[in-house]
Parts: structure tokens; sequence; C-alpha cells
């Protein structure tokens, strides 16, 4: 028998349902980009025609691990989104400006 969620979450304990909420919040925060494409309510044939490329060069490119930041930054921004490199250190992040003139210029 199928349940709704928020039957199940009624029953839950106040600290089942904060970790629940973490765990969402953790999970939307951190995602590949086919999956953040998907979010945005985005095909890959929608994106392709945005950056006047052929779909599958935008299967390939989710695919990758490594590529240019300039390729991610026009990715990102055909989403409608803004790309920013951050570095993280223990005493503090740090965004490094040099990427901020790539796709400008």
């Amino acid at each position: 028998m199928t349940k709704k969620f928020s039957e199940l979450e009624a029953k839950m304990s106040p600290e089942s349902r904060e970790w629940v909420k973490q765990e969402v919040a953790k999970a939307l925060a951190e995602m590949p980009l086919n999956e953040l494409r998907n979010a945005r309510g985005l095909s890959q044939q929608m994106l392709a025609e945005t950056l006047h490329i052929q779909q599958p060069a935008i299967a390939k490119l989710e695919k990758r691990t490594d590529m240019y930041i300039s390729t991610l930054r026009s990715h990102i921004k055909a989403m409608g989104g803004e790309l920013e490199v951050i570095a993280r250190f223990p005493d503090g992040d740090v965004k490094i400006s040099n990427f901020s003139q790539i796709g400008s210029m």
C-alpha cells in the first residue's frame, strides 16, 4: 500500500525530519551536469540549440570529468546560471578572479 510522504513525515521524530532536510539540501547543492540540466527543466536538445551545437555534443560534455573552464561557463550560462571558481581552505574561501574574464572576451 502506498503512503503519502506527508503521512510518513508526520510519524518521524524532529531529529529525523531535520536529517532528511539536510540530506535534501546537500543533494540539491551538489549534482552532476546532467542532473542540473534536468532540474532546470531543460533537455539536451534545448541546451544544444541555445549553445548552437548538436545534441550529441551535450551528451558527451555531460559525461566528461575534465573540461575547460570556458566550456563549463558557457554550459552553465546557457542554463541561466553563472559560474564562479572558489578555492576552499580551512581558514576561509577565496573566489578565484582569473576566470571571471573568460567568456566575456
